[in-house]
């Protein structure tokens, strides 16, 4: 696991999740900032000598990928919120009764009182951390119903989706989208990780974990429209929150690819906001960097 990615649940008491009950509801709300993509065949993957070869990014390669329309956004608070209201979706961090918190942003109660993970320290299982209250008890949503949801499962995800109507990116729907119609880019907008000195993505500045200097504007999340989009109008496909894809990270396991990289990735140990960069995590892992978006198909 590398710094700034959610850490998995190693706990015994795995959830079984049993059949979800969605109603494909397509609320206006709900589905609406999807962007229409044409589809085609692109060049996937990178031989980046900056990448991550065990995570298999590499190597380049042609793929197809059928139209599909995607979120400009990834979900927010107040989306989700509709959903569970309407559903009752009670959340995996909800049911465990604990999520995976950066150490940093919880009260000196809270840090004494949380389990550390011994080889990432600056993460806590904090009791009564889930997407209402992010930082634990006593954290609340105020003004933040517009950035990403977070604490939520790829088991959370997927029911959300199929709830509008739609489902998880696959990797290579979701890659494709990233690239915003450029080819073999390491970022969504270029090659230059800030062209002409401009933040264009919500990442951690400083030294880390012990300083973050916010010079892109953000901590923790941003609201989910933060920044200039890509080629094909889509917001904060690199950094902010993680992302859930569909896929399986290999087909040996049960573990969920990722994409995007989040708020507290760094170029000194984890470059993973780059296009082509993936990583994995149980299905009913939460973490307050790990978020999603939806596709619905045409």
């Amino acid at each position: 696991m590398s710094s700034c990615c959610p850490p998995p649940r190693s706990r015994g008491d795995a959830l079984d999740r049993g059949p979800v009950a969605v109603g494909a509801a397509r609320l206006d709300g709900a589905i609406a900032g999807v962007v229409a993509l044409p589809g085609g065949t692109f060049r996937m993957g990178t031989d980046d000598a900056d990448g991550f070869p065990e995570d298999r990014e590499g190597p380049i390669r042609a793929v197809a990928v059928e139209p599909f329309a995607i979120g400009a956004h990834t979900v927010s608070n107040e989306r989700f919120a509709e959903f569970v209201d309407a559903t009752g979706h009670e959340t995996d961090a909800e049911r465990f009764g604990w999520s995976y918190v950066f150490a940093k942003f919880l009260t000196r109660e809270l840090r004494r009182s949380s389990p550390r993970l011994e080889e990432a320290p600056w993460w806590c299982g904090v009791t009564g951390a889930q997407w209402r209250h992010p930082e634990g008890p006593g954290s609340d949503l105020d003004g933040r119903g517009d950035h990403p949801v977070v604490h939520v499962s790829w088991h959370d995800a997927a029911a959300y989706c199929a709830w509008v109507g739609g489902r998880l990116p696959t990797e290579a729907e979701w890659e494709y989208a990233a690239r915003g119609g450029l080819d073999q880019a390491r970022y969504p907008w270029g090659d230059e990780l800030t062209p002409g000195g401009e933040h264009r993505c919500n990442i951690w500045q400083g030294r880390f974990p012990a300083h973050n200097s916010a010079e892109d504007g953000f901590t923790g999340t941003a609201p989910v429209d933060a920044f200039e989009p890509n080629g094909f109008g889509l917001y904060n496909m690199a950094g902010n929150v993680w992302e859930w894809c569909a896929d399986p990270f290999d087909a040996a396991g049960q573990n969920r690819a990722m994409r995007g990289g989040s708020y507290l990735c760094h170029e000194s140990y984890c470059n993973r906001y780059r296009v082509a960069a993936r990583t994995a995590n149980t299905p009913d892992s939460s973490a307050g960097n790990l978020g999603f978006r939806c596709v619905v198909i045409p």
